[in-house]
C-alpha cells in the first residue's frame, strides 16, 4: 500500500445493498418475479433463510444466527408463495407451538474440556498404591485383537456435544407484555414469569417465551433449535392436558421467601428510596 493512497475494501460496504435496490425500481421487481417463476418451474425444494433478532435480548451478542428451514407440503407454487409471504416478517413462537404439544430441542451441551476416564465415564478408581496414577483404566484390552475396542473408556473431550432431546412437553406459551404470565386458575396473583431478581445469569423475560417440562442442554444464553415432533403420538402421557396450578416466582438467588415485590414490601415495609419516590 502506497503512502497517501486511499483504498476502499469490499468488507467496509454494507451487506445486501444491491439486493435491496432491486425492490426500488420496476425493472428490479420484474427480475425478482422472474426468479420466483424459475423457482416454481425448476426447483425441487424450497428453503427460507431465517435469522434471530439479537436486539430483542440484552445480551452481549450482536451478530444474528442464521438457519435454513425447508418448506414442506403442497405444490411447488404453493411453497414459493408461502415463502414469499414470510419475507422480512418476524415469526413469533406462539405461531409455531401450542400448549400440551410435544417438541424436540436441539442444542450443544455444556463443555467441560479434556477429561480423564474417571470423570468422563465414571470408572472405578484404582488402589492407592497404583503405579503412575490411579484415575485410569487398568487393562484396555487383550493382546489380540491388537487394537483398542471402541467400548473401552478413554480420556478425551467431555461436553460441548451436539444433542437432540425429543418429546418435551409444552406447559405454557407466553406472550410479550403479559403482566400475569405466571398466574394460574388456582393462583390468581398478578405476577410476571420473571422471578424476583431475574433469572440467574440471564435477567428479565421481556419477549414471548415457552415453558417446557424438564431441562434443556447447554448453559444459559446458548442458542437452541426447537422443532415439532417427528412422531405421531398415541400414548396417554403424550396426549394428556396440562393444567398448571402454581408457578414459583420467588428469588433464585437468595432464600426465595416472597413471590412478588408487593408482597415483600407489605411484609418488610417500604425502603427509603420508595418513600422518597412517593413524596
Amino acid at each position: 500500500m502506497r503512502s497517501g493512497s486511499v483504498f476502499r475494501y469490499r468488507c467496509k460496504k454494507k451487506a445486501h445493498t444491491r439486493t435491496g435496490q432491486k425492490w426500488a425500481d420496476e425493472d428490479g421487481k420484474k427480475s425478482i418475479d422472474a426468479d420466483f417463476d424459475k423457482m416454481t418451474k425448476y426447483c425441487v425444494a424450497i428453503r427460507v433463510l431465517c435469522h434471530t433478532q439479537p436486539k430483542l435480548f440484552k445480551l452481549q451478542e450482536k451478530k444474528a444466527n442464521i438457519m435454513e428451514i425447508q418448506i414442506n407440503g403442497g405444490e411447488m407454487a404453493d411453497k414459493v408463495a408461502f415463502a414469499r409471504s414470510l419475507l422480512e416478517k418476524p415469526i413469533s413462537v406462539k405461531d409455531l407451538f401450542a400448549q400440551n404439544e410435544l417438541i424436540d430441542v436441539i442444542g450443544v451441551t455444556r463443555g467441560h474440556g479434556y477429561n480423564g476416564v474417571t470423570f468422563r465415564w465414571g470408572t472405578k478408581k484404582l488402589p492407592r498404591k497404583t503405579h503412575k496414577g490411579l484415575r485410569k483404566v487398568a487393562c484396555i484390552g487383550a493382546w489380540h485383537p491388537s487394537r483398542v475396542c471402541f467400548s473401552v473408556p478413554r480420556a478425551g473431550q467431555y461436553g460441548y456435544h451436539h444433542r437432540t432431546e425429543v418429546n418435551k412437553k409444552v406447559y405454557r406459551v407466553g406472550v410479550k407484555g403479559d403482566p400475569n404470565s405466571a398466574s394460574t386458575a388456582f393462583d390468581l396473583t398478578d405476577k410476571p414469569i420473571t422471578p424476583m431478581g431475574g433469572f440467574s445469569h440471564y435477567g428479565q423475560i421481556n419477549e414471548d417465551f415457552l415453558m417446557i417440562k424438564g431441562n434443556v442442554v447447554g448453559p444459559r444464553k446458548r442458542l437452541l433449535t426447537l422443532r415439532k415432533s417427528l412422531l405421531v403420538h398415541t400414548k396417554r402421557v403424550a396426549l394428556e392436558k396440562i393444567n398448571l396450578k402454581y408457578i414459583d416466582t420467588a428469588s433464585k438467588w437468595g432464600h426465595g421467601r416472597f413471590q412478588t415485590d408487593a408482597e415483600k414490601k407489605a411484609f418488610q415495609g417500604l425502603l427509603k428510596k420508595d418513600r422518597e419516590a412517593m413524596e
